[in-house]
């Protein structure tokens, strides 16, 4: 399942997909450098969306990813939460490939609301 080109995701920002056509992003992806880092967005402490607006899901400093509801902390490679009620535990993590010509697709066809 297409997600987006990587000219679509600049170095260092992050964006929200909704690959189910929900109507609510529930998947985002964080560009650093080539590599790029695709979480379920849900925030482990209660499954809330971790944006506070639409594909703003970086802190003010760019480093971390953060829950707008909690304001807790995740490291953007590992999804390890490092501040905040859930610290310790990680955001899911979603199968993703980059393909060379730059095309991000989901990996993984049974992508559900839910966590399996």
């Amino acid at each position: 399942m297409r997600l987006c080109h990587l000219s679509e995701l600049p170095e260092g920002e992050a964006r929200g997909f909704d690959p189910l056509h929900s109507g609510q992003h529930s998947l985002l992806l964080v560009r650093q450098g080539a590599r790029v880092h695709a979480w379920r967005d849900a925030c482990p402490h209660h499954g809330t969306p971790l944006a506070w607006r639409q594909h703003a899901y970086l802190n003010a400093a760019r480093d971390r990813i953060v829950c707008a509801a909690h304001g807790a902390l995740f490291e953007i490679d590992t999804g390890l939460c490092t501040l905040g009620p859930c610290l310790g535990e990680h955001l899911q993590a979603m199968p993703i490939t980059v393909h060379p010509s730059g095309e991000v697709h989901l990996a993984d066809d049974t992508f559900q609301e839910t966590p399996a």
